[in-house]
């Protein structure tokens, strides 16, 4: 009894030794992948937003704050893919060192091996969705505050060379050539069209500095040996001689009003869109948007059945003179009438049948409108849901197919991982489309990925547990050896006969 209990508990400790080191197996590998997919995915989203950036004089601190606000919206594409490349590579990596078939041996199924795993997945799928709840609707907030902040920002004042720069308004500038070792401009020729087309100057010098003031609010221009002219047309003189104004001069300082400061606007512009909200103020506007719709859409059916019975019940005209009210066919009473009264009514009916169908578009455009709303506030609503659960699915697709290729490293899992993400990525998007569009309803939108990839990671854990040949190489050539003897026995038998 005693050497059972001793077993027992030896058993006890070895299960807990291999819990624990199947998880720190898992977490470095998942602490790496997942900085290296925010990394990517970062950059592909730098790329999208890089000329709002480039030449606008941005300070550091601007940067580096829209870097850090990026990445925490990236978390939730990002953490899916970093928990399928490292399952892939924890269970490639101990299946290619002969340790998932050690742990097998000694009796340790698959499902007991990954338990410790589907434990802290599921916590990992908990987090998810309250970081997509809490921090990333503020962290849309902050980071489209600061994309149309910097899409209002000017940009720094690169004069090129051989081209009419419009970049300053109301300046149109020709430099010929640059010197940036002394940060001079020659030749240089400027339009001044501030006051206007009329009373426009045209300054020439043969070259310049140009530099901002410190608050960054006007633009120096320093002129060196130049001439301007400006037209005098304000003075309304008459005749077709136009009187100018030359001036000639040796150094001259020129005092541009441009604005090049970076100004952050203000945050509540950005707090209404779908995805700067949680879970309760997505839930709140869903139901407002689905009564004004269902109001809208109840206005919109009484206004054309106004319309339709108006159309096609007879006319009822009153008598003033007698207080006689007489029903009359509305084909007769045109018949009545003389040819103006006729133009007169048809053009009428057509003002207002032109006024009735305008009113009626604008009806339905108001009620797509709010429709698309609810339908972006839903889709809002289901991903915190979907990319959460996208985790879990993507655990059990990546450690049953890590256990069968046995394939560690950054190799061929990073190659089975990026295909199976893609796959992801087009049915996830394909889903949206159609759900934000209206041609699916939001639910089957936003879980069509979950619904083709969950069977997958059933049928890949059902392989992986009955240890499957699915992706072993050996067996499908030994297969196929063995399929070609039996064809030549058969031949041969066939030539005896």
């Amino acid at each position: 009894m005693i050497i059972f209990a001793k077993n027992n508990v030896e058993k006890h400790s070895m299960i807990k030794k291999l819990d624990s080191y199947v998880l720190r197996n898992f977490l470095s590998a998942l602490f790496v992948t997942f900085f290296i997919c925010l990394f990517v995915l970062l950059m592909q989203f730098l790329w999208r937003y890089v000329d709002e950036m480039i030449g606008k004089g941005l300070a550091m601190s601007v940067i580096a704050e829209f870097f850090f606000y990026s990445a925490l919206t990236l978390v939730p594409m990002a953490l899916p893919l970093a928990i399928l490349l490292a399952s892939l590579m924890t269970f490639g990596n101990m299946g290619e060192r002969l340790e998932l078939l050690a742990m097998k041996a000694a009796g340790i199924s698959l499902f007991r091996i990954m338990r410790p795993l589907i434990v802290g997945i599921s916590f990992i799928c908990v987090g998810a969705f309250f970081f997509s709840n809490n921090v990333i609707p503020i962290a849309q907030v902050k980071l489209w505050t600061l994309i149309y902040s910097m899409r209002d920002t000017s940009f720094e004042i690169e004069i090129p060379e051989n081209v009419f720069y419009s970049g300053v308004p109301g300046y149109s500038i020709y430099v010929k050539e640059k010197d940036t070792n002394r940060n001079l401009l020659k030749d240089i020729m400027i339009y001044d069209l501030s006051k206007g087309f009329e009373n426009i100057t045209v300054t020439v010098a043969d070259s310049a500095r140009l530099r901002f003031t410190e608050d960054r609010n006007f633009l120096v221009l320093t002129l060196y040996s130049g001439e301007s002219f400006e037209n005098l047309q304000s003075q309304e003189t008459r005749g077709e001689n136009m009187p100018y104004r030359r001036e000639s001069f040796f150094e001259k300082q020129t005092l541009i009003e441009f604005d090049g400061n970076f100004t952050k606007m203000n945050e509540s512009l950005m707090k209404d869109r779908h995805a700067s909200k949680n879970i309760i103020r997505l839930e709140n506007d869903i139901d407002s948007f689905r009564v004004l719709v269902d109001s809208l859409s109840l206005i919109l059916k009484e206004q054309m059945m106004r319309e339709f019975i108006s159309a096609t019940n007879p006319v009822q005209l009153e008598v003033d003179t007698i207080m006689l009210i007489g029903t009359f066919n509305a084909d007769s009473l045109f018949a009545s009438l003389n040819p103006a009264d006729q133009a007169n009514a048809i053009r009428k009916s057509i003002r207002d049948i032109a006024a009735s169908i305008n009113e009626l578009n604008y009806r339905k455009y108001e009620i797509e409108d709010r429709a698309y709303q609810q339908r972006r506030h839903a889709i809002e609503w289901h991903r915190k849901f979907s990319l959460s659960f996208a985790c879990l699915i993507f655990f059990f697709i990546g450690a049953p197919l890590g256990a069968i290729i046995r394939k560690g490293g950054l190799g061929f899992p990073v190659v089975i991982s990026v295909f199976l993400f893609i796959a992801y990525y087009i049915i996830d998007n394909t889903g949206y489309k159609f759900a934000r569009e209206g041609v699916w309803e939001v639910f089957s939108g936003m879980w069509l990925s979950a619904s083709v990839l969950l069977p997958l990671g059933i049928f890949l854990t059902y392989k992986a547990a009955t240890d499957s040949v699915l992706f072993n190489t050996d067996a499908y050539i030994n297969f196929w050896r063995k399929l070609k003897s039996t064809k030549k026995v058969l031949q041969k038998n066939n030539g005896k006969i």
